[in-house]
């Protein structure tokens, strides 16, 4: 059994602060009491206790509320994504057998295409309200959160998440970073996503602040880390890049009590990683998925600079192996288990074992170094291979990504009669650049048959809402002239 989160922490520290967004700040009893009174008003709307509802909205104080009050009343809560399209939405709330969809008002169109009953947030703040019995202890098997895969090999799906998965994960991420009565999570990760629903999940379990953006603002963000009105901030490449570009436009470090930023997502450019270092920015990278609930590995501070590029060691109670890797160095497909997986899927998924053997197969290639460090290096999907030769994309991104009239790199495979596959880069340049300026600064750093055989000038790369690069869109893009 495991104590309500909210409960507990509200009974805890009543009157630290839990929430800041924009000029407004709430205390820890102060969630709790919009929470309860919006748990009451669902109730009010026949949504009890046990059932699965579907929640789509906007990264913003009202959505904290709104989760609260469906972990609150009980409810399983399918997380969607609201940059997908109408159909693709239709498909999950279809797949996931949600009895109710709550819409924030203005993104009601993109639940149009569903016959799942649409709840409207605004007719659920003018309801009455209806007594609810509060649990205060969960079951650690409970599903909390259902949250679907980006659907890189086939059709999305939906990853249950229980209480004991997203604890697990808070208290092994919590074991390697360390908690300070000060701390302040700035969170511009969309709330769908496990990442920005994990920085909820240990506000209320750490009794921790979360500074929440409902969009990403790389200026703003900025200058948070700079005056220290922040400590730590989860990001991928491409918001970190942005920031030390905003850093590095006024010469200016990060604030001394700014201790972590928690880069996943993918690999990150070393010439990120050493940017970061000249700002005093401790860029630690860190590994997980959405059946995982966030985080499996981490680099501990200690070891930012001394393994540079590495995503860590294995939290506490995780466990990673590389399959049919005998020794260091060793390629292969990353294996996990540990009590943060997932105990299995919904919907069309729903007879299929996450598990192979008691782990994880995650299709992600990696290996570990002579000191046991974990290093990711691609998605097996994404894998090049080009006339008999492994081809890693986020390699030649690396070496891209150090150019500087380069803003954003993505490179994937395309098909090639003598040679089966060869890379192809799409840029994102910040003014004007030569082919053979590109291809001439690759060869020095590459092997020959990693240097793209094209690249493409584009005005912005295809990301989800975490602004992760989706390869499986640039693939589509070869094929266009």
């Amino acid at each position: 059994m495991i104590p309500n989160w909210l409960l507990q922490r509200a009974y805890l520290t009543p009157h630290k602060i839990a929430l800041s967004f924009g000029d407004e700040k709430w205390t820890f009893v102060q969630l709790k009491d919009r929470a309860l009174t919006l748990a009451r008003k669902l109730s009010a709307n026949d949504l009890n206790e046990g059932d699965r509802i579907a929640l789509l909205g906007p990264s913003n104080a009202e959505m904290v509320f709104v989760i609260h009050a469906c972990m609150l009343a009980g409810l399983e809560i399918v997380m969607l994504n609201s940059r997908l399209t109408e159909k693709e939405i239709a498909w999950q709330l279809d797949d996931s057998g949600a009895s109710a969809v709550l819409v924030f008002d203005g993104l009601e169109n993109n639940v149009a295409q569903s016959n799942v009953q649409t709840l409207l947030f605004s007719k659920v703040k003018e309801s009455a309200e209806e007594p609810i019995e509060l649990q205060e202890q969960w079951e650690s098997d409970r599903t909390l959160t259902i949250m679907y895969t980006s659907g890189t090999t086939g059709f999305p799906k939906g990853v249950r998440q229980t209480v004991g998965n997203h604890v697990s994960s808070a208290l092994s991420s919590v074991l390697n970073l360390g908690l300070a009565e000060d701390d302040v999570w700035l969170c511009a990760m969309p709330l769908f996503h496990i990442s920005g629903f994990s920085i909820l999940a240990r506000s209320v379990l750490y009794g921790m602040e979360v500074r929440l953006y409902e969009k990403f603002d790389a200026i703003q963000a900025a200058k948070e880390i700079q005056t220290g009105t922040v400590t730590r901030m989860s990001v991928v490449a491409l918001t970190l890049d942005k920031i030390l570009r905003e850093l590095e436009k006024k010469d200016a470090v990060a604030h001394l009590s700014f201790k972590t930023m928690l880069a996943g997502g993918g690999p990150v450019p070393v010439d990120y990683l050493d940017r970061a270092q000249n700002r005093k920015i401790p860029v630690l990278q860190t590994y997980g998925m959405t059946e995982t609930s966030s985080q499996t590995a981490t680099l501990a501070a200690s070891d930012a600079i001394r393994k540079i590029g590495s995503a860590g060691k294995p939290l506490f109670f995780n466990q990673i192996k590389i399959k049919d890797a005998n020794n260091a160095g060793d390629k292969g497909e990353v294996l996990i288990r540990g009590p943060h997986v997932t105990p299995g899927y919904i919907g069309r998924f729903i007879e299929l074992d996450p598990l192979e053997d008691g782990w994880l197969p995650t299709g992600d290639i990696g290996y570990f170094d002579e000191e046991g460090y974990l290093y990711i290096v691609d998605r097996r999907a994404d894998l090049i291979i080009s006339g008999g030769e492994n081809i890693y994309p986020a390699e030649i991104e690396n070496v891209l990504a150090a150019h500087p009239g380069i803003l954003e790199v993505g490179v994937c495979g395309q098909e090639h009669a003598e040679w089966g596959s060869v890379p192809i880069a799409f840029i994102v340049a910040s003014g004007s650049l030569e082919v053979d300026e590109l291809t001439a600064f690759c060869e020095e750093r590459l092997a020959r048959y990693k240097v793209p055989k094209v690249f493409r000038f584009v005005d912005q790369l295809p990301r989800n809402a975490s602004n992760k690069l989706l390869r499986r869109e640039l693939k589509e893009w070869t094929g266009l002239k």
